[in-house]
């Protein structure tokens, strides 16, 4: 499992002190007589994903030691207290049959039950559109879900209805495109023009040391390698403020959370409307045209979207791929900004 942005909704950190008896023991261990509620084999994952800290350091192996006098501090994710019922949600189905099913998901929507969204959620969708036939390999919340999309980006995204396919889809994903079977591409709206038309940013991704809910970009050490393909395929100029914004197609060889958001950051050209990695940009959208700036507040949200996914069908073999165009929204915006206004 990967830490995913629905974590930024979860505020309960706990923190726990290690005493002279408990030096030396494996840190999954210690953290299960803490929190008696977790299994063993969710600490671990809870550690592989850099939810346990301790001195400023990330704990990333489970079976690390016990020091004496430490604090350690967990990010303990709120339980989902039953298994997601059915809900009859709209669903834009690009494409089914008996082994998976793509969707165009709408901004808004989030993938799946976690912490602040027991219900309402892609997953409710999917269970009443698909009953009993969705892949249990991610765990009842996760039914389906192969790979994830932040609530408020939006595209196409493929759900597993068998744990065969599950397994087959999720090694493509894996290799992200590395053996030729997966291809994915969003478009986003950033601020500025990056030096180069093309290029790519390879920059380590991890949890924030300021903000535990967020992640940045770290230490070549730390984190966990990421890499991201870009292309400008046009740039808007501001009534007073020439390139002010960039419109950019982005290609991913690595899937980490928050990836094109924290990167195009990074290079400061985050994605215009995103309320995490982009706030320090108000300025920039105070020079925006009357229309667009309102557009961009309407949008309330980053300007992203999934638009191509392309894969091989792990039964059948087949190339499928499909393209998703923008969503109202983010053509509104893109109609302003051409216009000038």
């Amino acid at each position: 499992m990967k830490v995913d942005e629905d974590k930024t909704a979860e505020s309960d950190v706990r923190e726990f002190f290690a005493s002279a008896e408990d030096v030396g023991e494996r840190i999954d261990k210690w953290l299960v007589g803490k929190l008696p509620n977790f299994s063993r084999s969710r600490i671990q994952a809870l550690v592989r994903e850099g939810a346990v800290w301790s001195g400023g350091r990330i704990l990333s192996n489970p079976g690390e030691r016990i020091k004496a006098d430490e604090a350690y501090r967990i990010i303990v994710p709120d339980a989902v207290p039953e298994p997601p019922r059915a809900q009859p949600i709209a669903l834009n189905i690009v494409y089914e049959d008996a082994h998976l099913i793509v969707v165009d998901k709408p901004a808004g929507l989030v993938v799946h039950p976690g912490a602040g969204h027991s219900s309402g959620t892609l997953v409710n969708a999917l269970i009443a559109h698909c009953g009993e036939s969705l892949s249990a390999v991610g765990g009842p919340e996760r039914q389906g879900i192969v790979h994830r999309l932040d609530k408020d980006t939006s595209g196409l995204l493929v759900v597993a209805k068998d744990d065969a396919t599950h397994q087959g889809l999720a090694e493509q994903f894996v290799s992200h495109g590395l053996d030729g079977r997966l291809r994915r591409s969003y478009i986003a709206l950033s601020w500025g023009e990056p030096d180069r038309n093309r290029g790519q940013i390879e920059a380590n991704l991890g949890r924030s040391p300021q903000n535990r809910t967020k992640m940045a970009v770290v230490a070549p050490e730390e984190g966990r390698h990421a890499v991201t393909h870009y292309e400008v395929l046009r740039t808007f100029d501001a009534p007073s403020a020439p390139k002010l914004v960039s419109l950019m197609r982005l290609v991913l060889e690595t899937g980490r959370t928050h990836q094109i958001r924290v990167h195009l950051a990074h290079i400061r050209h985050p994605v215009l409307g995103d309320p995490v990695y982009g706030s320090g940009f108000k300025a920039s959208a105070r020079r925006l045209g009357p229309a667009a700036r309102t557009a961009l507040e309407r949008l309330g949200r980053q300007a992203l979207h999934a638009a191509e996914l392309a894969f091989e069908h792990p039964v059948t073999g087949e190339q499928l791929s499909f393209e998703s165009p923008l969503p109202d929204d983010m053509v509104r915006l893109v109609e302003c900004l051409e216009a000038g206004n």
